[in-house]
C-alpha cells in the first residue's frame, strides 16, 4: 500500500472512532439512551483505533472484534502495548453482552463511564504511536 493511501485509510479509521466517541460523550452527558449503548460504542471506538494501528504498521486487517487479539497482533510493532491490555479486557465484554438479551448482566452508568475511560486510554496510546489527529 502506498504511504499516501495508508495515511488516508488510517485517518478514516481514526475519524470513525471519533464518531463513536462523540456518541459516547452525548449519551453520558445527557443520560439519553442506555448505558449499554455507551459500553458497546466504547468497545467499537477502541477496536477502530487498534485497527487503524494495524494499518499504520502494514499488518493484516483482520475481521475480528477481540481487542486482546488485536493487541497481540500489534505486540511486535508497538512497544508497551500491553499497558492497554487491562482496558481492552474490560471493553471486550461489551461487544456481545450489550447487544443481546439473555443471561447477560444489565450495565449501569458507572459501567458506561468505566468503558469510556478504558476506550480513552486506548485512544491516547494509539494516537501517541501513530501521530494522527482525529
Amino acid at each position: 500500500m502506498k504511504a499516501e493511501n495508508k495515511k488516508i485509510i488510517v485517518a478514516r479509521w481514526v475519524r470513525k472512532a471519533g464518531e463513536d466517541e462523540l456518541n459516547i460523550r452525548s449519551i453520558l452527558k445527557h443520560r439519553d439512551g442506555a448505558p449499554s449503548g455507551a459500553c458497546f460504542l466504547s468497545q467499537q471506538m477502541a477496536e477502530k483505533y487498534l485497527k487503524a494501528m494495524l494499518i499504520f504498521y502494514d499488518l493484516e486487517l483482520m475481521k475480528i472484534h477481540d481487542l486482546i487479539k488485536l493487541i497481540s497482533l500489534l505486540e511486535n510493532n508497538a512497544p508497551g502495548i500491553k499497558a492497554i491490555g487491562e482496558a481492552a479486557a474490560l471493553l471486550n465484554q461489551y461487544y456481545i453482552e450489550t447487544r443481546y438479551a439473555g443471561d447477560y448482566p444489565e450495565f449501569s452508568w458507572k459501567d458506561a463511564e468505566a468503558a469510556s475511560a478504558a476506550a480513552d486510554k486506548i485512544k491516547e496510546y494509539v494516537l501517541e504511536k501513530i501521530k494522527v489527529k482525529k
